[in-house]
């Protein structure tokens, strides 16, 4: 699966591509998803998004635009508000949340930055078995 990875950190490119396996062709770029940062996703399947982007109405529209069928978001928040949900299946998009740990806490531990690349990959594995 063709993927493009939004505001990933240095930190976060190392353990994303180990859980990967080179199993799918992720595109990592640290620039975060916004309405001027979204024609990136043109060719490609699915978006990860990690911090500091903006997943509004708007850039999902550009998103399904270009073709993007998928995307999962990195958050420390049990999920997407309703509205950013309902507005990406608008767009034929599904949406998967990667949770991280508790708001109590700062910074991920390199244990959760582990977790958090292994369900992304088991979505886009199972993503690709959707099509």
């Amino acid at each position: 699966m063709k993927v493009i990875a939004y505001g990933i950190r240095p930190s976060e490119k190392v353990i994303l591509a180990q859980a990967n396996h080179k199993k799918h062709d992720i595109t990592l770029i640290s620039n975060p998803l916004s309405t001027e940062t979204a024609f990136y996703a043109q060719g490609k399947e699915a978006v990860i998004v990690f911090s500091a982007s903006e997943v509004s109405e708007p850039v999902l529209e550009l998103l399904a635009k270009t073709g993007i069928k998928y995307i999962a978001t990195h958050s420390n928040s049990l999920g997407p508000h309703v509205s950013e949900k309902g507005a990406a299946e608008q767009h034929g998009i599904l949406w998967a949340n990667v949770t991280g740990p508790s708001n109590f806490r700062q910074e991920p531990t390199l244990e959760d930055l582990q977790q958090m690349a292994t369900q992304t990959i088991g979505h886009l594995d199972n993503w690709q078995l959707l099509d």
